[in-house]
């Protein structure tokens, strides 16, 4: 089977952190078709880790009007040239003020593979210290804390933590857990 084709693309509207185009599209039986699109920088997120003690940050979601914890996690639309683990160093330090001695790559996310191009690296850090976080503007109300791995379970049961991309990445800590135990 053939896939999908562009044959035009127009950009709708854009800022420093996202674009959203609409494309002209081929699909595979030759009928046509438009797509809309949200081109978001890759993003980095962090599973800060100290034993059983996970770090988490809270802050106000805007489009949900909600507070939510979940794990530090951003985009760098001014450094988009940014390594990775680079990023994950940044985010983490920016938001919670934790330096870490190892960054271990975890997993690759898909934000929305069916609107968004925004994909996602998680990292697990390790042997963390503590300094002063570097919060942009919008994370001004930006909480953080310690957590046990029970608690974080816990957490996301009963819908305190509702962020996919934190809840994905705990599955992938629980994998790589299950993995060492073999």
């Amino acid at each position: 089977m053939g896939t999908i084709r562009r044959t035009a693309t127009r950009e709708v509207y854009r800022n420093d952190w996202l674009t959203l185009r609409e494309d002209a599209i081929v699909r595979p039986d030759g009928s046509t078709g438009i797509y809309a699109v949200v081109d978001k920088p890759t993003y980095a997120l962090v599973i800060p880790c100290d034993g059983d003690r996970f770090h988490l940050v809270e802050q106000f979601r805007y489009p949900l009007g909600l507070r939510r914890w979940e794990f530090p996690q951003g985009t760098a639309p001014e450094q988009q040239h940014l390594d990775p683990e680079a990023l994950a160093h940044r985010e983490l330090r920016e938001e919670t003020g934790l330096r870490a001695e190892s960054m271990e790559r975890v997993g690759q996310l898909d934000v929305a593979a069916g609107m968004s191009s925004q994909r996602g690296w998680v990292f697990l850090a390790t042997g963390l210290s503590e300094g002063a976080h570097e919060r942009e503007l919008e994370e001004q109300d930006m909480h953080s804390a310690w957590f046990s791995g029970g608690e974080v379970e816990r957490m996301i049961r009963e819908g305190d933590i509702t962020d996919a991309q934190s809840i994905a990445a705990w599955a992938f800590l629980m994998l790589r857990e299950s993995e060492s135990r073999r």
